[in-house]
């Protein structure tokens, strides 16, 4: 299951995707896309952000890494839980994963192309404006990552 939130703190709205689980996790890092957000060093969700059309991502507006950070702590059971949690976040290419890992598990082929987001706490503001947004699509995670047209969303929204 895949679930979509929308940021509306940039225009156009920016469209960000989660995979349910660790499982889930494994199809969005296998098919992804440029954008991955994590905890760094524990376990959390990958929230992956649909670059906009001339956003790259070194670019990415301030207020919507606020969201992307916040959607990452909310979406840690232990990283929920603590104050001053680093965020990492990387393009999708940068990615590594080998047999050696555990499901749902990556490292970085370029450590130089890993930036950091230091959240020192929840901000439930921005957390309860992204859930309002989010919707829930079972067993689309691949064909997800397979959709490359400008109008993906409007696939799956």
């Amino acid at each position: 299951m895949v679930f979509y939130f929308t940021s509306n703190v940039v225009e156009p709205s920016a469209y960000i995707y989660v995979g349910k689980d660790k499982f889930e996790n494994e199809d969005l890092i296998k098919f992804g896309w440029e954008e991955d957000f994590h905890v760094d060093k524990l376990s959390s969700a990958h929230i992956y952000l649909r670059l906009r059309e001339g956003e790259t991502w070194d670019n990415i507006p301030q207020e919507l890494l606020t969201d992307l950070a916040q959607l990452t702590k909310a979406n840690s059971i232990e990283g929920n839980k603590k104050d001053n949690i680093t965020i990492i976040y990387t393009p999708w290419s940068n990615l590594k994963k080998d047999g050696s890992m555990a499901v749902g598990q990556v490292s970085f082929k370029d450590n130089k192309k890993v930036k950091k987001i230091l959240v020192p706490q929840r901000e439930n503001p921005i957390v309860n404006r992204l859930n309002k947004t989010k919707l829930r699509k079972k067993d689309q995670a691949a064909q997800l990552a397979r959709t490359g047209d400008a109008n993906w969303e409007d696939d799956f929204m």
